[in-house]
């Protein structure tokens, strides 16, 4: 069995040779699933099943390696009711909101 690496900065990453924070996050945010499981986490802590659920279409292997990498990088963790997003993992979420602004600008200008 393979160990996945997981990126953090510091460490080369895809990409980077140096590690660099921005580069090991774009290089964690770019792994299938990430997003979308952070995106679920935005309101309120979820189950395991709940998350999967909500994803749609993610495989429990596939699911809980990515919450591990997630929990190893602080941006969730476990609550009582479920998976959540740290103060890390919510402060991440809000950072999106004017990459959200400018990508409803380039979507205008493509049309």
């Amino acid at each position: 069995m393979t160990r996945t690496i997981i990126p953090k900065p510091g460490r080369p990453v895809r990409g980077s040779a140096t590690g660099k924070p921005i580069m090991a996050l774009i290089d964690l945010m770019g792994r299938r699933w990430v997003l979308r499981i952070l995106w679920e986490l935005r309101g309120s802590p979820l189950t395991f099943r709940a998350l999967q659920d909500a994803c749609g279409g993610i495989s429990p292997s596939v699911l809980n390696g990515r919450l591990g990498e997630l929990r190893e990088t602080a941006l969730i963790d476990t609550a009582e009711d479920g998976y959540a997003l740290t103060a890390l993992g919510r402060e991440l979420l809000t950072q999106f909101t004017p990459l959200t602004v400018w990508a409803e600008k380039w979507a205008k200008a493509l049309r």
